[in-house]
């Protein structure tokens, strides 16, 4: 996305190993609850959200930087919607398709590798419903990828995102460096989400704060991490260990502070 490198490879190393072990206890340590999520989202959050689609056996769900694919089936699961994952990341996907299998959802559950900053191989009216976790910000030009979405959606359909990257306060350029260090970023101010939705033909529904899930997880990413650091440092190599633990430890400091924060929306088609 506009020819920036990620200075981390944050995303290579989560996907890479996604289903080892050592991933798997780093997960437990961080949520309690291993759901195959690999950024701020834990289940009772997730529960939440679920609540907002309003999905039932029949629904069809899109699951925006579906990532490796563990929360998606969760949805799946919960609630008999039939689901679809996109993803950037290769290993991502490939992951995802692996635990379909293995769960016995392959009947109602499709991932697909592709670029959603880009317009989808989906039809006009295919989908029930949308998520997007904490990856709408990786996504540059926000107007357009909310009207990709609405076109994706039918009459009424439901749109659930959260932007983690919400500017509430002062960030030096250090800091913004170092939050953004695994790839592209894009920082709002508040407001802007909403304006844009109503823009792009959304009514919205529900807007909460959810920085005190970004700050704990944060935290207990670094701490989770920094307690297997000899093993991760053999499996990432000590450059990106350290960058993404420096990286993790911004992300809760800033939260904590209020100056970057997260917030869920809910909304649907007008």
């Amino acid at each position: 996305m506009g020819g920036i490198r990620p200075l981390v490879d944050h995303y290579g190393a989560t996907y890479g190993e996604f289903s080892s072990q050592l991933y798997a206890d780093v997960r437990r340590e961080a949520f309690g609850e291993d759901i195959g999520q690999t950024g701020w989202l834990t289940s009772d959050e997730q529960d939440l959200l679920i609540s907002w689609l309003e999905l039932e056996a029949g629904s069809r769900l899109l699951d925006v930087a579906c990532g490796s694919g563990g929360p998606t089936l969760r949805v799946a699961f919960k609630t008999g919607c039939s689901v679809t994952g996109v993803d950037l990341h290769h290993e991502g996907v490939s992951a995802a398709r692996d635990q379909a299998k293995a769960q016995g959802l392959e009947d109602r559950a499709s991932f697909m590798q592709g670029d959603a900053s880009q317009r989808m191989q989906f039809e006009d009216a295919s989908f029930d419903a949308l998520i997007c976790v904490d990856a709408i910000n990786h996504l540059p030009d926000r107007e357009r990828v909310l009207r990709e979405w609405h076109r994706l959606l039918k009459p009424g359909g439901r749109l659930v995102f959260t932007d983690p990257i919400t500017v509430t306060g002062p960030i030096n350029d250090e800091e913004m460096r170092i939050r953004s260090s695994i790839g592209f970023f894009l920082f709002v101010p508040r407001g802007v989400n909403e304006a844009l939705l109503e823009k792009a033909g959304f009514r919205v529904r529900e807007v909460a704060d959810r920085t005190d899930n970004m700050s704990r997880m944060a935290r207990r990413w670094w701490e989770a991490r920094e307690s297997r650091a000899d093993d991760l440092r053999g499996v990432e190599g000590t450059e990106t260990f350290e960058g993404q633990q420096i990286f993790f430890e911004v992300a809760a400091r800033l939260a904590e502070e209020r100056r970057l924060s997260r917030f869920a929306f809910a909304s649907e088609v007008a």
